[in-house]
């Protein structure tokens, strides 16, 4: 009887063996496979994608994210020109925010921990609390929150300018036809996914783990287009 026990136990074991082998190899194909061979370019709000195949002269023209100039944690000048010939993902939080940001900062540092050791790839955070968030605060942050200046850089600067960059070159609001005043507070979940030309290529959800995955997914393919 004992020996049936034990048989029966260790082919339960070697079932349950396989279906968690199953499962990673499951999950780490996700991780590694794109939805596209090529992501599509994103020119306005709406986020309705654009594939060159099929509008092969419209590179000139397509949106770009506009020249700006902020101030890091180091208290350095960044500039566009600081991301030219790069990659990057950018995001708008506060320092203080007790809501949705500590996600956002959480799925951005699994970002820079993925990415650490490619130089191709930078990540940018804009404070829509400027006046509050000054360098020292956002150094703070960043030391408690292990974010790396030479790969993540979190600004401050104008508010004017933020808000500017967040609503008119990255569209990170979803409020579609709703007309807000420049002031109004810009609070948004998004990751926006922008390539080598400063052109946007994705947009994902910063709280969904999911969408992170795709979004490390998205960048390897992007950098497969030299």
């Amino acid at each position: 009887m004992n020996w049936r026990m034990n048989w029966y136990n260790m082919q339960t074991k070697l079932f349950l063996l396989l279906v968690m082998l199953l499962f990673l190899a499951c999950k780490d194909q996700q991780e590694k496979t794109s939805r596209v061979e090529v992501l599509p370019h994103y020119t306005e709000a709406t986020f309705t994608p654009l594939w060159l195949k099929d509008h092969p002269d419209s590179l000139k023209t397509l949106h770009k994210i506009s020249p700006f100039q902020l101030v890091n944690q180091e208290g350095d000048t960044i500039t566009e020109k600081t991301f030219a010939g790069k990659i990057y993902v950018t995001d708008f939080f506060f320092t203080f925010c007790p809501g949705i940001c500590p996600k956002m900062t959480a799925n951005m540092t699994d970002l820079q921990t993925e990415f650490l050791e490619d130089e191709d790839v930078l990540l940018l955070s804009h404070s829509v609390t400027p006046r509050r968030d000054s360098v020292p605060i956002l150094k703070a942050y960043a030391e408690n929150k292990g974010i790396l200046s030479h790969k993540w850089h979190i600004v401050t600067g104008s508010q004017k300018e933020i808000y500017k960059l967040g609503r008119k070159d990255y569209f990170v609001e979803e409020d579609l036809g709703l007309e807000k005043d420049e002031d109004a507070f810009l609070h948004t979940e998004n990751f926006v996914l922008i390539d080598k030309n400063s052109h946007i290529r994705g947009i994902y959800n910063g709280l969904n783990r999911t969408s992170i995955d795709q979004l490390i997914a998205d960048i390897k393919t992007l950098k497969k287009e030299g």
